[in-house]
């Protein structure tokens, strides 16, 4: 078995396309990584394409959770930030599985908390410019002013709030209540980094470059950034009154 202290969550929903190919990109790197993909659902066999690769291949590599229905992005990963600690890696990451996330960026955010000494690194779009590519303009004027709302409204200093691919160490994880996230949407990005900064936590943003997806259908929904809009409101709030855990 290739043991590993690295642990690469990524949820998905029909990626049938995406999903085969993401696992061997990750699987290729020189530092080694363990993958847990979280299905819920998929109606176009994503699941059997990944049990087809733990079954032939990457028996102690390659991990499955499957749920019934689209349950949110935030408790996919929420199960999968449980299912991690309970198996003890000390980096815990977020990725997508359209190739969105470049998988060359992994090794760099791991070194950001293993080698640099942070609790959080940040895959950023934002913080040398606007690194986004083949996205509609309307779309990344959305995404980038949305993390220029948070940071007003919040004082939260980090430029890419809703950025979807990250590395934690396991002490943040285990320091946050998990169970009291509220948002299921890209609100649960914001609220996991906003919680990470009131616990006191290093935050560092790595700078990426975002590809949109060349295969499979987009997930992002009106629905998914009003809840990240009007959520802030009350992540401003609970700055004020709520006590959060403090980093050890």
């Amino acid at each position: 078995m290739a043991k590993s202290d690295s642990i690469v969550i990524i949820p998905t929903y029909n990626e049938k396309e995406n999903i085969e190919k993401i696992i061997r990109a990750i699987f290729a790197l020189e530092k080694c990584f363990h993958i847990l993909v979280i299905d819920d659902g998929s109606p176009d066999g994503t699941a059997a394409i990944v049990k087809r690769l733990m079954e032939t291949e990457f028996a102690e590599q390659l991990f499955l959770l499957e749920r019934r229905g689209k349950l949110g992005l935030g408790t996919a990963y929420i199960a999968g930030f449980k299912w991690s600690i309970k198996h003890k890696y000390d980096y815990i990451f977020e990725m997508d599985a359209d190739f969105s996330h470049n998988p060359n960026d992994l090794p760099r955010l791991y070194a950001a908390c293993a080698d640099e000494g942070y609790d959080l690194a940040i895959g950023s779009r934002y913080v040398s410019g606007v690194n986004v590519v083949n996205w509609p303009i309307g779309r990344v004027l959305m995404s980038y002013f949305a993390s220029q709302y948070v940071r007003l409204i919040t004082g939260f200093k980090v430029h890419d709030t809703t950025a979807g691919f990250k590395c934690y160490k396991r002490r943040v994880l285990e320091t946050i209540d998990l169970d009291a996230i509220r948002f299921k949407g890209y609100g649960f990005q914001i609220e996991m980094k906003f919680t990470a900064y009131k616990c006191g936590f290093k935050i560092k943003e790595v700078p990426v470059i975002f590809v949109n997806r060349v295969e499979g259908v987009s997930k992002m929904s009106g629905g998914i950034f009003g809840e990240a809009f009007f959520g802030v409101m009350r992540l401003r709030l609970d700055g004020w009154f709520k006590k959060y855990p403090k980093a050890q």
